[in-house]
């Protein structure tokens, strides 16, 4: 009996294994339905990132400026970054530790090219150092924008725009402010061709593309002002690239005096002539060269204090910035002083290379612009990051 019962129960285990092996699982270990609480909202998964195009998506534009520390430069940089960031591309910005390193930068141009950037920006110290880079790159079908003084003389279709300032726009708008001058009109008004008067101009050399603009800007625009006032009787003197006969007996005189060499021995010479000519009103400094002979001639410039300086009645207008320039403006030795912009160098060299890469028109010329600056706006906000040392 106790042997049945043994057997009974062993067969009712095995008939339960069984019933467990093929049937469900038991209601416990089945997996839960998800809750609508645990369920993330509604809103869309984001995205998987597409793969970058090679090179990237952003447009790549590579700068090459003469230099680098100089603060013009490095306000050149700040325009183009300003410019990069509107126009939503990627630059660079390199330049040679000075301007006479012409093979370093050669080799930065090489370096830039290799990347294959959308375009080049250039301000080349050399062009013909430059034109094998120049020609590959025109067909490799990379535009290159100039800017500053741009690429003189490059290959033809080299270059397809030049962001740089109007020279002779520089050189005019130094004349008009002379003439607005009370003092300047009056003695203009009260020569005679017996007391001609004189307004001095000294320019570093009579080939340098910019120093011949300004100084055609200047004698255009003061020939112009001073023939309104005495007509007829305005003559241009003193060197014959550009010396013009009056039409009567001449009563103002725009006199032009070139130093012997870029020597600031030879500037200095220049400018002690100039200073000792006779009924001389004012002075136009075509670049900073002349400036640094007139304040070497003038015992940095306290000659022309206007309190009591030997040269006092003397007004004298600059061109450019640097250190003692600005002192000289300041202290009111120079009534002031014409400054390129190098802010809007450096963003429209990058805007222009932003309308070359898309296909769009540009100039082959575009003026970057230029301010005149006194003692009593060069700490303006819009004027003083252009007043380079």
């Amino acid at each position: 009996m106790r042997k049945t019962l043994l057997v009974l129960i062993a067969v009712m285990l095995v008939a339960s294994l069984v019933l467990v092996s093929c049937g469900k699982a038991p209601e416990s270990a089945t997996p839960a339905e998800p809750d609508a609480s645990d369920q993330a909202d509604d809103s869309e998964p984001a995205p998987t990132p597409e793969p970058e195009a090679e090179g990237g998506d952003t447009p790549y534009i590579a700068i090459v400026s003469k230099g680098f520390q100089h603060q013009f430069w490095q306000t050149v940089a700040m325009g183009s970054e300003d410019a990069a960031k509107e126009y939503d591309v990627e630059i660079t910005f390199d330049g040679p530790p000075s301007e006479s390193d012409i093979s370093v930068q050669i080799d930065q141009i090489n370096a830039v090219l290799a990347k294959n950037p959308a375009a080049l920006a250039l301000a080349a110290l050399d062009t013909e150092s430059v034109t094998t880079q120049l020609l590959d790159a025109k067909e490799k079908g990379i535009p290159v924008i100039g800017f500053d003084s741009g690429v003189p003389d490059a290959p033809e279709g080299t270059i397809v725009s030049t962001a740089s300032t109007d020279n002779e726009e520089g050189g005019a708008l130094a004349a008009n402010e002379i003439f607005k001058l009370d003092h300047i009109k009056e003695a203009i008004e009260n020569a005679t061709a017996a007391n001609p008067v004189v307004l001095g101009i000294i320019s570093q050399d009579a080939t340098s593309a910019s120093v011949v603009g300004r100084t055609v800007g200047f004698l255009n625009k003061a020939k112009e002002l001073a023939e309104a006032i005495h007509p007829g009787a305005v003559a241009i003197t003193g060197h014959d690239k550009y010396k013009e006969d009056s039409a009567n007996d001449m009563v103002v005189e725009l006199n032009i005096l070139v130093p012997a060499t870029t020597n600031i021995t030879d500037a200095q010479t220049t400018a002690q002539a100039m200073l000792e000519k006779k009924g001389l009103i004012s002075l136009f400094l075509s670049n900073e060269l002349a400036v640094g002979g007139v304040l070497a001639a003038t015992s940095d410039g306290q000659d022309l204090n206007k309190d009591n300086g030997k040269y006092k009645d003397i007004t004298v207008v600059g061109f450019d910035a640097g250190k003692n320039q600005k002192v000289a403006v300041r202290n009111g030795w120079f009534y002031g002083s014409v400054t390129q912009d190098p802010y809007m160098i450096g963003y429209k060299a990058v805007e222009l290379a932003v309308k070359a890469i898309n296909g769009e028109p540009v100039d082959e010329i575009v003026d970057t612009g230029c301010q005149f600056y006194t003692a009593d706006n060069m700490d303006d906000a819009s004027i003083a990051p252009l007043l380079y040392d």
